[in-house]
């Protein structure tokens, strides 16, 4: 098959062999996958490099081509998602806790094992996600990853549901931003956009904002919560000094550059200060959910497989408008 290889020092397509379903996986063809700063940092190597080569790529859509043994869930000719969490393993503390996304022995898509920069892909049938008609390929994409983590970060950030007139603040407007803002607004939160583009402020505004405005700006008002999208550890002190006392930023990327000194007094008063890891299962198939009532629209820029290098350089410098996705069937 066609895929795009990572070996360590480059990205290039290669002509590969087809991967084979085991017992309780499902062969997938993919029709197109997102383009997700984690692949940035998996390439660059912000993320150790455990398994080379290997094909990137975690936010994949496409059809059920081949089903393994003992898988119930689907059939050929389904159409399913393949999100960053690929496996885990069931039966460490966290997984016995409910708390599958701190999996002690987890794998991870285009990671730990290849994922959708390609024509086929395998994975665990447990693990993937039955994709809501309501959406196209390419707008399906960005849900697997910049929703679901999105998703979740508004759950540990803002709260579990609708809060109508909460204040939340957005650092970063990529690809989950742009998602996330629909959930808040859904909620009826008020969203405050942070981000040094002009142009990712138009769209925030475009999407609902109460206001945009430079990562270094103050809104008037005192805001409930924020995320921090952006890999950038500064952005962390900025947060803090516009929230309302027992306020929480959450940080919703893999990486993140150093965070400065920060002042106790940015602290107190019950402020926190909470990472964001993985998701959870539940957490993909709750924000399909509401992602098709909204429903939610993605803002897409559609790469050929073979551009690969010139999305996630795109996305690198800031210059898409939403989120960066691979078109794989038919390029």
């Amino acid at each position: 098959m066609r895929a795009v290889v990572f070996d360590g020092s480059s990205l290039a397509p290669a002509e590969v062999r087809d991967p084979e379903p085991g017992p309780g996986e499902l062969l997938i063809e993919v029709a197109a996958c997102g383009v997700c700063r984690t692949d940035l940092h998996v390439i660059e190597g912000e993320l150790p490099r455990q398994v080379l080569p290997i094909i990137p790529g975690h936010q994949v859509i496409g059809r059920v081509e081949q089903v393994g043994a003992d898988v119930t869930r689907f059939k050929t000719g389904d159409r399913v998602g393949i999100p960053w969490l690929h496996q885990t393993c069931g039966v460490c503390e966290y997984c016995r806790e409910g708390k599958e996304n701190l999996c002690e022995n987890a794998t991870f898509t285009g990671w730990l094992v290849n994922g959708g920069y390609a024509e086929y892909a395998v994975a665990p049938a447990d693990f993937v996600y039955p994709i809501p008609e309501t959406f196209s390929d390419e707008e399906a994409a960005p849900l697997l990853c910049a929703g679901i983590i999105g998703f979740r970060s508004l759950r540990l950030s803002i709260g579990a549901g609708p809060s109508p007139g909460k204040r939340l603040g957005i650092y970063g407007f990529g690809a989950a931003a742009h998602i996330a803002i629909q959930v808040a607004r859904h909620w009826g939160v008020d969203v405050y956009a942070f981000t040094r583009d002009a142009r990712h402020r138009r769209l925030a505004l475009d999407l609902g904002a109460a206001w945009a405005g430079g990562s270094d700006d103050a809104p008037s008002v005192k805001l409930d919560s924020a995320i921090v999208f952006a890999p950038a550890g500064e952005l962390v002190i900025s947060a803090l000094k516009v929230l309302k006392k027992g306020g929480c930023v959450a940080l919703g990327g893999i990486h993140m550059s150093q965070i400065p000194s920060i002042d106790y007094q940015l602290l107190y008063h019950e402020r926190v200060v909470r990472s964001v890891t993985n998701n959870t299962r539940q957490d993909g198939l709750d924000f399909l959910r509401v992602a098709a009532e909204i429903p939610i629209k993605t803002q897409t820029q559609i790469f050929d497989l073979v551009e690969a290098n010139a999305a996630l350089n795109a996305l690198k410098h800031d210059a898409v408008r939403g989120a960066a996705v691979i078109k794989v069937s038919g390029s």
